[in-house]
């Protein structure tokens, strides 16, 4: 078993402040386990019993729309947790969690979470801190889908992937997203995405080699992203 004090991963999220005794509870309660590549970690309208905590990977947080399609609201990637909200307002899920590549993920009973919560005041705190982040981030993807276009959103979308994904040895974006995902994050329908796609790599702000996108005037991009 993976010990909690020397995982760097705790470092990004709430966990960094529990004490050496804390993270000797946390990893003997924990359960660490992969998920492949398009499994379902929750579904929303689920009752969570403990949160997961992303140790590698990347899954896409999804709410089902009027129309019965998905609608990608957040990706999550590396130290992030999953639930917290659901945990602290006792209610089922509003989202749900789907990987998007091969993940590895710790689940953290409820019960050892909410110990944490009474007992840590600096704990608590991050963990009200992460679920108004996400509201806040929450409040900006209303705003520009409001306030956007179909192209600036597009743009934006693709800016970050690249700065918080990264790319591969050949400049693609390293996150692959079906055009499908992509339209689902800029909210549009995936013929226009590709038709987007294709406008972008003849203007030259983009390339397509296949299935990958390079960026190739980001410059112009944050331009137009904004």
């Amino acid at each position: 078993m993976s010990k909690c004090e020397q995982c760097i991963v705790r470092e990004f999220s709430a966990l960094k402040a529990l004490n050496k005794d804390e993270l000797l509870k946390l990893a003997d309660c924990k359960t660490s386990y992969v998920v492949k590549k398009g499994e379902v970690i929750f579904d929303e309208g689920d009752h969570l019993d403990g949160i997961f905590c992303v140790k590698d990977g990347v899954c896409k947080l999804t709410k089902l729309s009027s129309n019965g399609k998905d609608q990608i609201v957040k990706l999550v990637a590396r130290g992030e947790l999953l639930g917290q909200r659901s945990l602290i307002s006792e209610e089922p899920t509003n989202l749900s969690a789907v990987a998007l590549e091969d993940m590895t993920v710790c689940f953290v009973p409820k019960s050892q979470v909410m110990d944490f919560f009474n007992e840590n005041n600096k704990f608590s705190l991050g963990m009200m801190k992460n679920v108004c982040h996400d509201l806040k981030e929450a409040d900006n993807v209303l705003v520009n889908l409001a306030q956007k276009n179909v192209k600036e959103r597009l743009a934006a979308t693709l800016l970050y992937l690249h700065d918080s994904f990264g790319v591969n040895e050949d400049g693609s974006l390293k996150l692959h997203l079906s055009r499908e995902e992509i339209s689902s994050i800029i909210g549009t329908a995936t013929e226009s995405c590709i038709r987007l796609l294709s406008e972008f790599n003849k203007s030259g702000l983009i390339e397509l080699s296949g299935k990958k996108i390079i960026l190739k005037d980001k410059k112009e991009l944050r331009k137009l992203a904004e």
